[in-house]
């Protein structure tokens, strides 16, 4: 669109994120942003509008559209309410450096700072959980500043722009250019600093790679691997970053986050030498800040990230590189191996300690979880999506489901409920030739479960499974070690699952036994539809090291 024709606020904006190569948009509509809607009544054909039934459902399924594909997932939502609704995806795209770009109907321009009907000052509001926040208050000022936002959500470490729209804005004409369409600008290493990280690594003799973070794609991925295989050395991925290696390859050595395996949090720190690429190194992934000492570490660190404001934050490294993960892969590859004669043994060991932890778990009730993760693991083509929110049933998804590619697992690291449902319904919407499979425990499902009308809408042939124990667990779990035999607040009572599935359309399911689970998945995968399976675990089985009697029993006496 060239500057010589005038056009709405709405509609300029329609055609900016056209320019950019957005193909859907995600919404819960509001009268504040009519224009806007209505511009997209045109554009159908360049952008599918997926319309959502609770705010909370639209931002996760941006979130994850993020996630998927590496553009910014773009959310429409109202003002107030729809805002603060909204919010949960966008502290989960902050927390997690997805992009995403959230747009807010505001109140019009002659209201402001009356406290007018749902009226929020966003820049206050998202200001500590989004890259930038800004309102357009000008519709020649458009294509700029949406611009803007598309570039701070890709540049640097990614994450979660908010843009807010008076709705006399959208309304206003204006004869104004369409910006270019944006080009993420990647960080790239220097000579100086892959000479400094190959003489380091060459003196080791017990290094180790933890992988992590965003701004990763399948060739990244592979470049990554042919280091890892050149220089053969052990190699971990962060808290729900488990894709970004090959699960199944024999220097794959497990999780570094929730529940990590003590061997493996033994080896780290013992080495010599952290590869650290892409992670935080935040709160999950160091458990706690304990796997290394704050600011310097024991360890020799080596920290590789995207944001130049994430190197040395909280850890002082050895050496810290600013650089994004598609060329910093790139030239790991392009690297001369070293001789890793000194620590080929330890890779060994330390794929033997993953194994040994995969192996099956005497659990309490009729439905053995572990058996489930490896029918799933059997039946799953390689490029299945599986998703999860927050809670204990995720361990079993964690510590035995084997991730064999890249964006395979879609999860909070935020540690945010509700998020499995819309991120499924996402991940099968934008890409409906693959399985995805939603993992969700009783109180997760039910945070987002209305957005199975969304799944039967749009047909998004979502698998759903639903680890139905009557509580919430996680937190059960926390009170049984620190107030034994003092439960509140924890006990749910729960609607039939399957009949709540099919009274939306889908098929649904119950599930109580191991044997019947097999059975059930394959008529669930070949419904041609959203399908929910309700597995009913018993509240005993907690957690796969420990049952509720366990926990209890562990506690001292007189506490």
């Amino acid at each position: 669109m060239t500057a010589s024709l005038p056009r709405c606020g709405g509609q300029i904006l329609v055609d900016a994120l056209k320019g950019h190569g957005v193909d859907h948009a995600f919404c819960v509509p509001g009268e504040s942003y009519l224009a806007v809607l209505d511009a997209l009544h045109d554009a159908q054909e360049a952008i599918r509008l997926i319309v959502c039934r609770h705010e909370g459902g639209a931002a996760n399924m941006a979130e994850a559209y993020g996630k998927l594909t590496g553009r910014p997932g773009i959310c429409f939502v109202t003002r107030g309410p729809g805002a603060t609704n909204a919010s949960i995806g966008v502290h989960t795209a902050f927390q997690d450096s997805t992009p995403m770009i959230l747009f807010i109907g505001q109140v019009g321009s002659d209201c402001v700072e009356r406290e007018a009907f749902q009226e929020i000052d966003y820049r206050r509001m998202f200001g500590p959980m989004a890259k930038w926040v800004a309102q357009i208050d000008r519709a020649d000022r458009i294509p700029e500043l949406v611009s803007q936002a598309f570039h701070r959500a890709t540049s640097g470490r990614p994450g979660p722009v908010v843009l807010a729209l008076p709705e006399d804005m959208l309304e206003a004409t204006a004869t104004v250019a369409d910006a270019p369409r944006y080009q993420p600008v990647p960080a790239h290493p220097g000579a100086a600093d892959l000479a400094s990280l190959r003489q380091r690594l060459a003196a080791a003799q017990r290094p180790l790679v933890i992988l992590g973070g965003s701004g990763w794609n399948a060739g990244a991925c592979a470049a990554l691997r042919q280091f890892i295989e050149a220089n053969h050395l052990p190699v971990a991925c962060a808290f729900r970053f488990q894709d970004l290696f090959d699960n199944r390859h024999p220097n794959y050595c497990g999780d570094v986050g929730i529940g990590i395996n003590p061997r493996l949090a033994q080896r780290i720190a013992e080495a010599d030498l952290l590869l650290v690429i892409g992670a935080r190194l935040g709160e999950m992934t160091t458990s706690g800040y304990t796997l290394l000492e704050v600011p310097r570490p024991r360890q020799q660190l080596i920290h590789i990230h995207a944001g130049a404001e994430e190197l040395g934050r909280v850890y002082a490294a050895d050496l810290m590189i600013n650089a994004s993960m598609v060329p910093m892969a790139a030239a790991l590859a392009n690297l001369p191996p070293v001789d890793p004669a000194a620590w080929r043994a330890t890779v060994v060991a330390a794929r033997a300690d993953y194994e040994a932890r995969q192996t099956r778990v005497a659990v309490p009730g009729t439905l053995d979880m572990w058996a489930v993760m490896q029918t799933l693991s059997a039946r799953l083509p390689e490029d299945a999506i599986l998703t999860n929110g927050a809670g204990n049933y995720a361990t079993w998804l964690h510590r035995y489901y084997r991730y064999p590619a890249f964006r395979t697992q879609l999860a909070p690291t935020s540690g945010a409920m509700g998020y499995g449902v819309p991120a499924a319904i996402a991940a099968r919407i934008v890409q409906p030739q693959r399985t995805v499979v939603c993992f969700a425990g009783d109180g997760c499902f039910m945070m987002n479960g209305q957005e199975l009308a969304t799944a039967v809408q749009y047909n998004a042939a979502v698998l759903f499974l639903v680890i139905n124990n009557g509580m919430y667990g996680t937190i059960r779990m926390h009170q049984e070690r620190r107030y034994p035999g003092r439960v509140c607040g924890t006990t749910l009572t729960n609607p039939d699952f399957a009949a709540y599935a099919r009274a939306f359309g889908a098929l649904g399911e119950t599930v109580s036994r191991t044997e019947d689970f097999a059975p059930a998945l394959e008529r669930a995968l070949a419904a041609g539809r959203p399908a929910l399976l309700e597995l009913q675990l018993d509240p005993q089985a907690i957690t796969p090291n420990a049952s509720l009697d366990d926990l209890r029993a562990a506690v001292p006496a007189g506490r």
